[in-house]
């Protein structure tokens, strides 16, 4: 009875022992599987930033070329009613 007992104890403990070591398995598993999940989370949000710099240097190039127009367009009006004044000025000169 004695070698059936202790057979039965080496039994369960060949058991456990295999038991632990899937139990180690499926854990390395699972934290490989959680780095390569931050590593993409990484890769993507390096990208979505990488993106809106890119958005946001192409929107300020935008806005600076419409100030640029806008103070063209300033520039050109000024000059064009200047010289309506000195028109209107040398038309009233002549009478």
């Amino acid at each position: 009875m004695k070698k059936v007992i202790t057979t039965l104890a080496a039994l369960a403990l060949i058991l456990s022992v295999a038991s632990c070591r899937e139990t180690v398995d499926k854990a390395q598993d699972a934290a490989d599987n959680a780095g390569d999940a931050i590593e993409n989370a990484a890769d993507s949000a390096a990208d979505a930033a990488e993106d809106a710099v890119d958005a946001t240097g192409d929107a300020m190039n935008e806005a600076g070329d419409a100030i640029e127009n806008a103070a063209d367009a300033t520039g050109d009006a000024i000059e064009n009613a200047a010289e309506e004044v000195e028109d209107e000025i040398e038309g009233n000169d002549d009478n």
